[in-house]
């Protein structure tokens, strides 16, 4: 199977992509309303930074991070034709290898990424990169694509591409890997996290989790 990269895939789409993107998933809403003030926040495989937006609500300041260059473009472009720096500093990194300061952040989210990551153990790790940057007491949202949503026919967690059509028709592959629910637990368990709270919702599997104890 073709297993395209993350990070080059975005980055041809990045502009097609974000305009498809405009309003932050009521999910991630309601997990940020509900949460403590912090500091600081990050949004892990920020895009063109909507959930940032939310992020600032509860956070004094918001850093994005994405693999993608050109996803990174688009943030930078959305809040300043929106006339706000929610989304500042921008930064490119892996999310297996974060390029942030451990035990500083009190909230975070890592929606719709995790997924793209390959293999197992750089999913692994990238969940323990989580539990390195949360501060204590810290909380963060993860999400992964799950064999919940009514597109697949899969009981167990597989490994596929799911093509992006750009405007011409064009298709370019995205690398997925599917989590069946009790998978996904696995992983939150071999991971350094503390899960608080498992659900699914529009085809995900959503965890709210902490640093270790």
């Amino acid at each position: 199977m073709d297993r395209p990269e993350p990070r080059a895939t975005y980055d041809r789409i990045a502009d097609h992509f974000a305009a498809t993107r405009e309003h932050p998933w009521p999910e991630i809403e309601s997990f940020v309303a509900d949460a403590d003030p912090a500091a600081l926040a990050f949004d892990l495989g920020c895009g063109n930074g909507r959930h940032a937006e939310v992020l600032a609500d509860r956070a004094d300041r918001v850093v994005g991070i994405d693999a993608s260059r050109g996803l990174l473009r688009t943030a930078r472009r959305r809040h300043a034709d929106r006339g706000d720096d929610v989304c500042l500093p921008l930064v490119q990194g892996d999310a297996a290898r974060l390029p942030l300061g451990a035990d500083r952040f009190g909230l975070g989210v890592y929606v719709a990424t995790l997924h793209h990551l390959r293999p197992r153990a750089t999913r692994i790790r990238s969940l323990d990169e989580l539990g390195r940057v949360l501060a204590p007491g810290g909380r963060a949202l993860v999400s992964v694509w799950s064999t919940t949503h009514d597109r697949f026919d899969a009981d167990r967690g597989f490994d596929t591409t799911v093509d992006w059509t750009l405007p011409g028709g064009e298709t370019v592959p995205r690398y997925y890997h599917i989590y069946d629910p009790a998978e996904f637990d696995r992983d939150l368990g071999s991971s350094t996290l503390v899960s608080h709270d498992t659900f699914r919702a529009s085809g995900n599997c959503y965890a709210v989790v902490g640093p270790p104890d």
